[in-house]
Order: structure tokens, then sequence, then C-alpha cells
């Protein structure tokens, strides 16, 4: 099932889409689906890695013990 949303963007941003939904042959909507996914992915992995380095109970190695570690 999907949801259908509404957007603004700017002109420039807006053209540079259906740029690309022309050149690929993807509708609009595919492409900034796909915009979407990645975002969150990378938000969802930045946030993680934010919480690691807040938590002090997680360990912390400098690179050259982790160099030694994986034998490089």
């Amino acid at each position: 099932m999907s949801t259908a949303i509404s957007v603004r963007l700017p002109e420039p941003l807006a053209r540079q889409l259906a740029g690309v939904a022309k050149e690929t042959e993807r509708s609009r909507a595919y492409h900034v689906q796909k915009a979407l996914e990645v975002y969150i992915a990378e938000h969802a992995e930045l946030q993680i890695a934010v919480d690691r380095l807040r938590d002090h109970t997680d360990a912390v190695i400098s690179s050259r013990a982790l160099r030694s570690k994986l034998g490089i």
C-alpha cells in the first residue's frame, strides 16, 4: 500500500528532478522515493554512530590498536 503526499520543491530542484526522470524513463515519484530511502537509511546510521559516541560505556580504541587487532 502506498500513501500520496505533497511536497514543494524549489524550481531549480524540480527541474533537475524532471530531467532525471526523463533521462531514466522513471517517474518523479520513483526518484523521490529512492532518495528518501537512502536519506532515511543514512540518517539511521548517523544516529547510531552519534549514540555510540555519547555512550561512555562503549569501548573506544585507537587506530593503532585497531590495526594491530586486524593484523594490518
